[in-house]
């Protein structure tokens, strides 16, 4: 039988293993690709690490990889609307029958390979121009954010947002909150480099959250009415104290980072008074990734400063160890089989 490698958790030993394993043969409605670009995202990391678990992993060794693109390879049997050869990404989950939301990578084997199987509607298409490094982060890196920029806060043009955390998500959040006519964008983050990038990505403002002076600095950037909407992607639990501190009346605190910590309100006088609310945010829709998908293809969405490095992927272990220890700022590394 032939074989293909794979980067492999096994979740018991938290233990991630460069394993020969079986080449997969799609199923009826499955599609196989032969993987071209798959990111390292920090919740990777997590599951290596033990901050996070797979809910629905039947089993106790999984292929890491969500964000994953490539050529499409082998049709299973019933599927007609896909070709072999065909440019595709690939959906970061996809729903079972009962409506619960499997995640790529987590729950079911991922991309960290060199070949992956997807349900054939979880495939989307990409343009022959669109290199497969800026595809494959589009599901989750691009498309979290999104989705909680245009759903969740439903940020409208004007109004003043602050993004606590500038990585992987938040770099992203920058760029797409310029996209729907958010001002100021104020980023929020303790590293130079991150505030420095966020600058360049086209933030009107960067914060450290621990300067004395960070109230009177994001008031006088909002003309002293706080903000609209707070995103925190840091997922600490002081990011969020303090962005619930620096809304104004109607504010909304979105919270896309995970700190598996509670969430304190400090006056529920001054919330009430100000109607100001608290929104949880995870994951996408398929529709989200077909925007941006057609937003890149039409040059409003540039990718390439989200490529912070390449990698073949038996160097997985040695990119996962950059992006835990943040080693050169990345917002993303990629593995090339």
């Amino acid at each position: 039988m032939a074989e293909m490698l794979a980067a492999r958790l096994h979740v018991t030993e938290r233990a991630l293993r460069l394993e020969r394993v079986p080449i997969p043969e799609p199923d009826r409605g499955q599609v196989r690709i032969r993987v071209a670009a798959a990111g390292i995202c920090l919740s990777d990391v997590h599951l290596i690490d033990g901050a996070l678990t797979p809910l629905y992993l039947p089993g106790d060794v999984v292929t890491l990889g969500h964000e994953v693109a490539g050529v499409i390879d082998a049709l299973g049997d019933g599927v007609e609307d896909w070709q072999p050869g065909q440019r595709v990404l690939l959906q970061a989950g996809e729903r079972d029958r009962r409506g619960t939301l499997l995640t790529r990578g987590v729950d079911y084997d991922g991309g960290w390979a060199e070949y992956a199987l997807a349900r054939e509607d979880t495939v989307v298409l990409i343009p022959d121009a669109m290199p497969f490094e800026h595809a494959c982060i589009i599901p989750d890196a691009v498309s979290t954010p999104w989705a909680a920029v245009i759903d969740t806060a439903r940020t409208r043009p004007a109004e003043a947002v602050g993004v606590w955390g500038v990585g992987g998500l938040g770099a992203h959040a920058v760029q797409l909150l310029l996209l729907v006519g958010a001002a100021p964008v104020i980023a929020v983050d303790p590293l130079p480099a991150a505030r420095d990038r966020a600058l360049t990505l086209g933030a009107d403002v960067a914060l450290d959250p621990r300067d004395d002076d960070f109230r009177d600095a994001l008031l006088e950037a909002t003309n002293a009415r706080g903000l609209d909407v707070a995103f925190d992607f840091a997922g600490v639990r002081s990011a969020r104290e303090q962005a619930l501190t620096a809304l104004g009346r109607h504010g909304r605190l979105v919270l896309t980072g995970i700190a598996n910590q509670p969430v304190t309100i400090p006056s529920d006088s001054r919330f009430n008074y100000s109607r100001q609310t608290v929104l949880g945010h995870y994951g996408s829709e398929a529709e989200h990734v077909d925007q941006l998908v057609a937003l890149a293809n039409q040059g409003r969405l540039d990718l390439t400063a989200s490529i912070s490095d390449v990698l073949p992927l038996t160097d997985a272990a040695e990119a996962v160890r950059r992006v835990h220890d943040k080693e050169g700022n990345p917002i993303r590394i990629i593995l090339r089989p």
